[in-house]
């Protein structure tokens, strides 16, 4: 079960009974997303490129961040590839009590849109933005590879222990291109050595408001 709960920004976000967490900062739901993904992952691949830029999530949660990359596509006129992994899809119900297409000047269409597929097939969204998500845990969803960046966005290593594991980072790695780059909220030492171990290149960068730090890793 999950409760709708507004951010200090006043975009939504969605508290996880199950887990006891939100699904977001308290600090600003958009303003987290953006900062973290879009910012520091999506937006240093945007200039120059003319194939497609494959993104991989790992925690489709509310689809925000699938939102933010559909728009930023749209607006750069870049073709997205976006690839998701979700064990605990959100119902629809609640997808069309957030605010996010208000506070995005969007439709809810294309938010709801997102959360209709369930046959586990590529979903074309937009001209520019085609999705495919997998309903299942990471380590059983057959992953497509070759991303160029992956927004690591799973709840944090105090509540979902088994998703910060090396084992979970190797199988991301292993679908990541050479040269591509992961990024999280998350800046813990373990999770920080855990990468460096498996093969990335870490760098700990500025983060959102309420977080001193965030992680970047590239793949050598």
């Amino acid at each position: 079960m999950v409760s709708l709960i507004e951010t200090q920004d006043g975009s939504h976000s969605l508290l996880s009974e199950r887990f006891g967490v939100s699904y977001h900062s308290k600090y600003g739901a958009i303003q987290e997303s953006q900062h973290v993904f879009l910012e520091a992952g999506l937006a240093p691949l945007l200039p120059g490129r003319t194939d497609t830029i494959r993104v991989f999530e790992m925690g489709f949660g509310t689809g925000l961040n699938a939102l933010l990359t559909s728009l930023a596509a749209q607006k750069a006129e870049k073709h997205i590839y976006y690839e998701a992994v979700e064990a605990f899809p959100v119902d629809l119900k609640q997808v069309q009590q957030l605010n996010y297409p208000d506070k995005l000047q969007t439709e809810l269409a294309a938010l709801q849109s997102m959360h209709s597929f369930k046959k586990e097939e590529v979903s074309t969204i937009s001209p520019y933005f085609d999705l495919l998500v997998w309903w299942q845990p990471l380590m059983e969803a057959p992953l497509t590879g070759n991303f160029d960046v992956v927004y690591y966005d799973a709840f944090a290593p105090s509540t979902q222990p088994e998703l910060w594991e090396r084992a979970t980072f190797q199988k991301i790695y292993d679908a990541m291109r050479v040269g591509g780059v992961l990024v999280t909220y998350c800046a813990k030492g373990v999770v920080k050595r855990t990468l460096r171990d498996i093969g990335f290149t870490v760098e700990g960068i500025p983060g959102p408001p309420g977080k001193r730090e965030m992680t970047r890793a590239y793949k050598n």
